[in-house]
């Protein structure tokens, strides 16, 4: 498979309501193609949040946008643009980060969180120095990280719950 250079393409799901800020690396393959966040099938982002917010799956994208902005949950990427194997995390280079001050401009956020440890790497080295706030990195919901079970995954991710 052969790098190709990708530009973030859909803009940040934030208001001046949002609490916490969870941030990928960049939106996949399958993501890309429906124009909207954690769009592979297999990814267990939006099963993880509805359960933890006791909430019905969303199934499009305006009910996953009308779940995070009714919990004040702000969604974006740390990269806006790189080079990039299909959707392989691994093999991202050439990094241009996202500026996520605008959304710490607006809105009240409390703590961000890392989906996954490629994510919080890249915050440390790219948005922590221009924010001054850490971000705390959860396990990725990716279907890549298959060593964590869906239960697994919802333990870890209960730290969200306390800054909503």
């Amino acid at each position: 498979m052969e790098y190709e250079h990708i530009t973030h393409s859909f803009e940040p799901v934030y208001d001046e309501n949002s609490r916490i800020l969870i941030l990928g690396t960049l939106p996949s393959v399958a993501s890309r193609e429906n124009n909207f966040y954690y769009g592979h099938k297999q990814n267990r982002f939006w099963k993880l949040l509805a359960y933890l917010l006791d909430e019905p799956v969303p199934e499009t994208i305006d009910e996953k946008k009308y779940m995070l902005f009714k919990n004040h949950i702000a969604i974006w990427d740390v990269i806006q643009s790189c080079d990039i194997k299909g959707s392989s995390d691994s093999s991202i280079k050439n990094v241009e980060p996202t500026d996520i001050r605008k959304i710490l401009e607006t809105a009240d956020i409390k703590q961000v969180y890392a989906n996954g440890n490629k994510a919080g790497a890249l915050y440390k080295k790219y948005q922590l120095p221009l924010t001054g706030m850490e971000a705390v990195t959860l396990p990725s919901t990716s279907p890549a990280n298959a060593a964590w079970s869906f239960e697994r995954l919802c333990e870890a991710w209960t730290r969200i719950l306390a800054n909503l």
